[in-house]
C-alpha cells in the first residue's frame, strides 16, 4: 500500500510509516547514537504527536520501537547535553516535557515494541504509552540517579501507577537494570515475545485494535486515562460522557447491524 500519513514536515531522526491500512509504525532512527533523544528528535515528537491529537488522518494505532536490535531507545543523547549550560539544559528539557504530555494526549492507542535495551527517558517512554511488548533480550533501567539527576520524563509518576510504588521506589532509586521477564511480571510491559516475533505479534494485537471503532477507541482511551486521576465517581461520570458521544454515530449503528447481519463491520470513524 502506499503510505497515506502525512507528517508535519520531513523528518531526520524518526521514522514515521503507515503499514497498513489504519496502523501506523513509528521507528526510532538514530541507530548509531542508541537511538537516543536528541534535541531534533524531541522537535519531530512532539510535532507527530501534537498533529495526531489535531488530525488522527484515519489511523487507529501506533506502534512505536527503535531501529536495529540492540537499542528501543536510550533517553537524553548525553553527548550532545555534555558542557551544556543550565539554561541549555532546562530549555531542551522544557522541549522534552511539552513532547512527553504530547505522547500522553495521543488519542490514538500507541503500544511500544520493546526491540532492545530501554534505559532512562526510553523506559519512561514505555510506561507513558497506552501498553507494551518486549523481545526477550530488552532490558529495562531508569538510570537517571547514577548521574546526578532523577527521571524527568513522567517517570516517577507512570511507574507508580504501572508497578506499585514500592517497586517503583526500588527500581528509580537503585538505577539497576532489570529483564525483560521482571519487567512483564512486575507491568512494565505485558507479554515477552520471542525476539525474532516481536513485531509479528504487537502488530498482530494491533491490528485487533484497528479492526474496532476509532472513535470508540478514542474514547475508551481518554475515559481509561482519567481513571488513575479522579476519584470513582467522577471517573464514571466522564465514562458515562464518553460513552454518550458514542451513542449518535454512524459507527455505533452500523456495529449493531453488523452484528445482526452476521458480517465484519465496516467502521468508518463517524
Amino acid at each position: 500500500m502506499t503510505n497515506k500519513f502525512k507528517t508535519p514536515f520531513p523528518f531526520e531522526t524518526v521514522k514515521v510509516e503507515e503499514v497498513e491500512d489504519h496502523l501506523l509504525v513509528v521507528t526510532f532512527d538514530r541507530p548509531k547514537a542508541g537511538n537516543s533523544t536528541n534535541t531534533q528528535m524531541g522537535r519531530e515528537l512532539f510535532e507527530l504527536w501534537t498533529s495526531l491529537y489535531i488530525d488522527q488522518q484515519g489511523i487507529r494505532c501506533i506502534v512505536l520501537t527503535g531501529a536495529g536490535e540492540k537499542i528501543f531507545n536510550a533517553g537524553g543523547d548525553l553527548k550532545e547535553r555534555n558542557n551544556m549550560t543550565d539554561e541549555q539544559w532546562q530549555q531542551q528539557h522544557a522541549l522534552f516535557e511539552k513532547c512527553r504530555m504530547a505522547l500522553l494526549d495521543c488519542p490514538i492507542p500507541i503500544i511500544a515494541a520493546v526491540n532492545g535495551a530501554a534505559y532512562g527517558g526510553g523506559m519512561e517512554t514505555v510506561v507513558t504509552c497506552d501498553f507494551a511488548y518486549a523481545a526477550r533480550r530488552a532490558r529495562f533501567a531508569l538510570t537517571e540517579i547514577k548521574i546526578g539527576i532523577m527521571p524527568g520524563g513522567m517517570g516517577t509518576q507512570n511507574l507508580p501507577r504501572a508497578v506499585g510504588v514500592r517497586r517503583a521506589k526500588e527500581i528509580i532509586l537503585t538505577g539497576k537494570p532489570f529483564s525483560a521477564e521482571q519487567a512483564c511480571e512486575w507491568g512494565v510491559v505485558n507479554k515477552v515475545c520471542d525476539d525474532d516475533k516481536l513485531m509479528e505479534e504487537v502488530l498482530e494485537t494491533a491490528r485487533t485494535i484497528c479492526n474496532n471503532a476509532p472513535l470508540a477507541i478514542y474514547q475508551a482511551k481518554k475515559s481509561m486515562n482519567v481513571a488513575t486521576q479522579v476519584d470513582l465517581k467522577n471517573g464514571y461520570a466522564f465514562e458515562i460522557e464518553a460513552y454518550n458521544r458514542l451513542v449518535p454515530t454512524e459507527d455505533r449503528l452500523e456495529g449493531v447491524r453488523a452484528f445482526n447481519e452476521k458480517r465484519k463491520p465496516a467502521f468508518k470513524g463517524k
